[in-house]
């Protein structure tokens, strides 16, 4: 048998566009910026591999504490202790007030 434990198992439906959305993201989403301190969700976007966030942290919402080239470093309360994310903007979606 193969090996099939890669970093996106079980993810058939969870990361999965609908189907009006399939396709490119538009340029904007790349070029989001974020202050420190701002609360952001984690929106894996399954179009773009690079700089996706695992997927246990997909649908959580986390505060920006800083930056890290074109990635974002995004603190996440998992259980009792807060991880730290790195995600690119493409998989972040500011949260509105």
């Amino acid at each position: 048998m193969a090996h099939h434990n890669g970093p996106r198992k079980k993810t058939r439906y969870k990361l999965k566009k609908d189907l009006r959305r399939r396709g490119i993201v538009p340029p904007t989403a790349v070029i989001q910026k974020f202050e420190m301190g701002q609360k952001v969700h984690i929106v894996c976007e399954p179009s773009i591999q690079k700089g996706m966030p695992n997927r246990r942290f997909h649908g959580r919402t986390g505060t920006v504490v800083g930056q890290r080239g074109r990635a974002w470093l995004v603190e996440v309360p998992d259980g009792n202790s807060m991880k730290i994310v790195i995600s690119r903007p493409q998989h972040l979606k500011p949260q509105k007030v």
